[in-house]
């Protein structure tokens, strides 16, 4: 028989081997912000205390200019980042990081403010076909077989769009057989967007056949922003918010037919919407960093109702700059700030905005929620897992990744993490990394 301490030590590991098939039974991470688009997944069981063992560092991989993080399919992952003048869509093996093709095309996108020159947006992967936006406005669809190109749509040429602050950094969504894209065109011969004079030519959003990319149809007069579309079923309908760059969309995603535009934006010229939408129930969150801060929306056919806003307080319940809050239970959690000094990590009661906690110190951070917890990547590369608790913030693990003292995940980390069956994706300045996350196995 074994002694006393020793079932000390075995019993938490045999739970956590019996945790582990349904950490295996993870799905997959095809899009931006997940399978749900909420930035949460359904794994259990993951080993998360990482302040007792580490978890191994299964690959790594160097990396070129780019925000977007990779998407997870069927085995096989999907990163989109930019080398010298070629922007390059890369299939890798996701759980050895061996690479399968790539497929690349030069891109000339420079940025006004040296916020590097890759790309902002997600892979998306749909069955057969992965689609790329890439940050001059080349929207493509490629094989997942072999990364063949099937179609491509340069969008700033044929909508007119005019430079945005940042290029283009909206993810598409997937709806049924159409893509749907924030294109956000404008009239020839409109002014630089610096003017503060540029409007839109009614390609605020533009919907393709996601098989063969003709447009089935264009929409409002919006500029882009950087949110992501994210779509929800409500009652008996599908529906798609869009947060523009003036604001929020509301509409039908079949026939393109607008339901309502909520106004939302700061008055200076020199800002973004960017992140994305948290719908709950019939509700719908928005929050931006600049001025108005969040507002609460409950949606129905044809309008909303404002359930709570920040516009016009001094004090703002929720100043998101372009990490996407995440809710659970009631509760949402995301960081108000847009500067790495004041940004603050707050949990908000989602029915009243109502602040229940706020930590400061961790700079800007992204999320994701799993199993109860929060997996955060601040954007200096320090890893840390908190429990999702309105009660307090509540640390039970810090990791800073680094190989022979030097840092693996360098600033700026500005990607929110990815899990895809029990692997961990994280992603820096100039390197992804993936780690395990699995259980610990049973003796």
């Amino acid at each position: 028989m074994l002694p006393v301490p020793w079932l000390l030590v075995l019993i938490p590991l045999l739970a956590a081997g019996a945790a582990g098939e349904r950490a295996r039974d993870g799905g997959d991470w095809p899009r931006f912000l997940g399978p749900t688009l909420n930035g949460r997944s359904a794994e259990t069981g993951l080993w998360l205390r990482w302040s007792e063992r580490a978890p191994a560092i299964c690959w790594q991989r160097v990396v070129g200019e780019g925000y977007g993080m990779p998407s997870i399919s069927d085995g096989r992952l999907f990163l989109f980042d930019r080398h010298g003048d070629r922007a390059r869509l890369t299939c890798l093996d996701s759980a050895t990081g061996k690479e399968l093709w790539r497929s690349e095309y030069a891109t000339d996108y420079d940025d006004y403010y040296d916020f590097g020159n890759g790309p902002r947006a997600t892979p998306v992967v749909h069955g057969k076909q992965v689609y790329t936006f890439g940050a001059e406005g080349r929207l493509r669809c490629h094989q997942v077989s072999d990364g063949k190109l099937l179609w491509e749509v340069d969008t700033a040429r044929r909508f007119g769009v005019v430079r945005n602050f940042f290029g283009v950094g909206s993810t598409p969504l997937i709806e049924g057989d159409l893509l749907i894209a924030v294109v956000g065109g404008s009239p020839p011969g409109s002014p630089d967007i610096h003017s503060g004079e540029l409007k839109g030519n009614g390609s605020g959003v533009v919907a393709f056949d996601r098989l063969s990319g003709e447009m089935r149809y264009s929409i409002s007069d919006e500029l882009a922003g950087y949110s992501s579309p994210v779509a929800a079923t409500i009652g008996d309908r599908r529906w798609v918010f869009v947060l523009a760059r003036g604001g929020l969309l509301g509409f039908e995603p079949t026939t393109g037919k607008i339901d309502f535009h909520f106004p939302w934006r700061s008055k200076k010229l020199l800002s973004v919407n960017a992140a994305t939408p948290v719908v709950v129930g019939n509700q719908v969150l928005i929050s931006e960093s600049y001025g108005p801060g969040s507002a609460l929306l409950s949606v129905r056919p044809g309008g909303y109702d404002v359930a709570w806003s920040d516009g016009g307080k001094h004090e703002k319940s929720l100043l998101s700059h372009w990490a996407t809050p995440v809710h659970h239970q009631g509760y949402v959690y995301g960081v108000s700030g847009s500067g790495t000094g004041d940004a603050e990590l707050r949990a908000l009661e989602l029915a009243t905005g109502k602040i229940a906690w706020a930590k400061g110190g961790l700079g800007r951070t992204t999320m994701l929620y799993v199993d109860g917890h929060l997996v955060l990547l601040g954007e200096y590369g320090r890893l840390r897992v908190i429990r999702a608790d309105p009660e307090g913030f509540s640390q039970i693990a810090e990791l800073k990744l680094e190989d022979n003292g030097e840092p693996l995940i360098r600033h700026p980390a500005w990607n929110a993490p990815v899990l895809a069956k029990g692997l961990l994706y994280v992603r820096g300045k100039d390197r992804l990394v993936c780690l395990d996350v699995n259980p610990v196995p049973s003796p």
